[in-house]
C-alpha cells in the first residue's frame, strides 16, 4: 500500500466520513490506500495487520476530538459512542492523535512519514488550551512527534503531499502543512512562542488573534512558533475547493455503509442518520465563538452544483436499502446555500468585521431562492418519497430575508420536517449571546416561532421545534439561566431538555475567554464559571424538575 489510514472511528464509506474522503480522493488519483480503524493500542495485531505503507501514515482521532468524544462538560466518562460498533465508548483512547503516533513508532522502528490530520490535530496546530489539563499544550505535532500535520480541509493537500512524496520532491511549502524546523521561515508571521502564552493571558490572546486572523485563505500568511529551541511552522491554509472540485469529491464511488469487518461487531448508530444525507456546502459565515467551523472548514460558503447534489441523491437512491427517504440536504448551518459575498470571493472574509454580528452585513447576499430550488429538485429524484432538513438553520438569516425568508418557512412546514425542526437560540440574555458572538435580537425566533407554527397549523401538520441552548458559556451566569427559563415560558411555551453545558474546545473564541476571564474583543473581565457543580446548576435551572435556588 502507499497510504496507511489510521482513524478513532468505525470505518464509513461515506463522504461524511473524514477518513473515507482523503482515502477515496487518493484512490481516485492512483495511489493505494488501506484504513485501520480503531486499532487496540495494547497489542501489534491491528495497527501490523496491512503492513508499513510505501509513502507515508496518516493519523487521524476520527470526526471528534477524542477529549470530546470521550468526556463530557463535566468531565465524566462518556459510556455511549455512535462511530463505535455496538455504541460501548471503548475503542477509542484519549488524545487519540498521540497515541496512535506512538503506536506506529513502536512497532515499526524506521517507520515512513507519519501525517497527523483531522478535527483533533487540525485544531490543536499551534499552542493552546486544554480544558481537560486546564493548562496551556504544546502543539499536538511536538507532543505526538509526527513528522506532519495537515491542517482544514485536506483533500487537494494530502494529495499533493503523496505525490511529492512518490516523486521524492520538496514538500515543506505545500500549503495547510505544519512542521517543525531548526529555524523560523523568512516572511512569516511570528507568533508568541509556547513559554510566553503558557505565563501570560495578553500574549496567549496576541498569539490566538494572529492565529485566528490567518486562517483566511485569500489573504493568510504562514506562522512560525517557537517552542523550546525549535519552531512550529505553519504554512497557509490551502485555497477553498472550487465548486468543480467540490462536486468530485462529494461523488466518488462510495458505498454509504460501514465496512462489513466493524458492521458485523454491532449496530452503528451514525450510519443511521448520515448514510443517506447529503451535504450541498463547505463552511460558514456565522462565526459563533463557540464553534471551530470557521477555523477548520472556512468562512466563505462553497456550494455544490445542484447537478451534482442530484446525481448523488440518484445514487443513493438506487442503493439495494433505500427506503425512499433524504434525511438532510445541509451543511454546518442548513440554508447557507449559494449565499456568497462579492468582496469576500475576492478580497477573503474582512479583518475587522463579522457577516452576521452583531448585525447582518448588507454585502452579504441573504436570499433562499437556490436552496428552496434544490429541495424541490430532490424531492423530483425517481425513488424519493421525502426528503427532511436536519442540519441546523440560522433562523435569523431567515427573518432577514425578504425576498424569499416567508416562502422558505412555508416550505419547511409543509414539506420538509419529520415532527421537530431543530433550531440552536443558544440563549436570549443580551450579554450571554454577545460573548457568543450571536445576535441579541430575541425577535427573530419569536417570530420564527409563530411563524413556523402558523404554516404547520394551515397544513394541518403536528409539527415542533426544537432548541437547542448553551449553559455556563463565558459571561453567563445562574441568573441569565432564570432569565432564559422564563423566556421559554412566557414567549417560546416550550420545556426544553436539549440544553447542554459550554465544553472549551481548543481554537475558539469562547474557550479564549474562558481561559483569560477576558472578552478579546472589548478587553473587558466577563463571568467564567469554572466550578463544576455550578455549571450543572445553571443546566439544571432549565432541565430539572427541582427547584433551583436563584443565587
Amino acid at each position: 500500500l502507499d497510504v496507511v489510514l489510521i482513524t478513532g472511528d468505525v470505518y464509513i464509506d461515506s463522504p461524511f466520513d473524514g477518513t473515507a474522503a482523503v482515502g477515496k480522493w487518493l484512490i481516485a488519483n492512483g495511489f493505494k490506500v488501506g484504513v485501520i480503524s480503531q486499532p487496540d493500542i495494547l497489542t501489534p495485531m491491528d495497527i501490523t495487520r496491512l503492513g508499513c505503507p510505501k509513502l507515508f501514515w496518516g493519523v487521524s482521532a476520527g470526526c471528534v476530538d477524542s477529549m470530546v468524544a470521550n468526556y463530557t462538560a463535566t468531565k465524566k466518562k462518556r459510556h455511549l459512542d455512535d462511530l463505535t460498533p455496538g455504541r460501548e465508548n471503548n475503542r477509542r483512547p484519549d488524545r487519540a492523535v498521540i497515541k496512535y503516533v506512538n503506536l506506529i513508532k513502536q512497532h515499526y522502528k524506521n517507520s515512513k512519514p507519519i501525517v497527523i490530520g483531522g478535527i483533533e490535530a487540525s485544531l490543536r496546530r499551534v499552542a493552546h488550551y486544554d480544558y481537560w489539563d486546564d493548562k496551556i499544550r504544546r502543539s499536538v505535532l511536538f507532543d505526538s512527534k509526527a513528522d506532519y500535520l495537515l491542517y482544514g480541509m485536506a483533500e487537494s493537500s494530502i494529495l499533493e503531499l503523496a505525490t511529492a512524496l512518490k516523486n521524492d520532491s520538496e514538500v515543506k511549502n505545500i500549503h495547510g502543512l505544519c512542521y517543525i524546523s531548526k529555524a523560523p521561515t523568512n516572511g512569516y508571521i511570528e507568533l508568541p512562542s509556547f513559554e510566553a502564552v503558557s505565563s501570560s493571558h495578553s500574549e496567549f490572546e496576541k498569539m490566538f488573534d494572529i492565529f485566528y486572523k490567518n486562517t483566511e485563505p485569500i489573504v493568510a500568511k504562514g506562522l512560525y512558533q517557537k517552542t523550546g529551541e525549535r519552531y512550529l511552522i505553519q504554512n497557509p491554509p490551502v485555497n477553498y475547493p472550487t465548486q468543480e472540485e467540490l462536486d468530485k469529491y462529494y461523488e466518488m464511488d462510495y458505498e454509504y455503509d460501514a465496512h462489513p469487518y466493524y458492521k458485523s461487531q454491532g449496530k452503528i448508530v451514525a450510519l443511521e442518520t448520515i448514510k443517506q444525507s447529503i451535504t450541498s456546502h463547505r463552511g460558514c459565515f456565522g462565526e459563533c465563538n463557540f464553534c471551530a467551523i470557521a477555523v477548520h472548514q472556512g468562512r466563505k460558503i462553497v456550494s455544490r452544483s445542484k447537478d451534482s447534489v442530484l446525481r448523488e441523491v440518484a445514487n443513493i437512491a438506487q442503493k439495494k436499502n433505500f427506503n425512499g427517504i433524504i434525511y438532510d440536504v445541509g451543511g454546518p448551518s442548513g440554508n447557507m446555500f449559494e449565499m456568497t459575498c462579492k468582496k469576500q470571493d475576492k478580497y477573503g472574509s474582512c479583518p475587522d468585521k463579522r457577516c452576521i454580528f452583531p448585525t447582518i452585513c448588507k454585502a452579504m447576499n441573504i436570499n433562499h431562492d437556490k436552496y428552496i430550488e434544490l429541495l424541490e429538485a430532490v424531492r423530483q429524484v425517481d425513488g424519493v418519497q421525502r426528503v427532511f432538513v436536519s442540519s441546523g438553520l440560522r433562523y435569523d438569516l431567515i427573518m432577514e430575508d425578504r425576498q424569499n425568508g416567508d416562502k422558505f418557512i412555508e416550505e419547511l412546514a409543509q414539506n420538509y420536517v419529520s415532527g421537530q425542526l431543530k433550531i440552536a437560540p443558544e440563549h436570549i440574555s443580551k450579554h450571554t449571546l454577545k460573548a457568543m458572538g450571536k445576535s441579541i435580537d430575541n425577535s427573530h425566533l419569536v417570530a420564527f416561532k409563530n411563524k413556523f407554527l402558523e404554516y404547520s397549523k394551515k397544513f394541518k401538520k403536528k409539527q415542533f421545534l426544537t432548541y437547542y441552548f448553551i449553559a455556563a458559556h463565558p459571561d453567563c451566569a445562574v441568573p441569565d439561566m432564570f432569565e432564559l427559563k422564563n423566556f421559554l415560558k412566557s414567549e417560546l411555551k416550550a420545556k426544553p431538555e436539549q440544553v447542554q453545558i459550554f465544553t472549551p474546545t481548543p481554537s475558539t473564541y469562547s474557550t479564549l475567554m474562558y481561559y483569560t476571564g477576558r472578552d478579546p474583543l472589548s478587553g473587558k473581565q466577563v463571568h467564567v464559571e469554572k466550578s463544576i457543580s455550578r455549571k450543572q446548576i445553571q443546566k439544571d435551572t432549565i432541565v430539572s424538575k427541582k427547584n433551583i435556588r436563584r443565587r
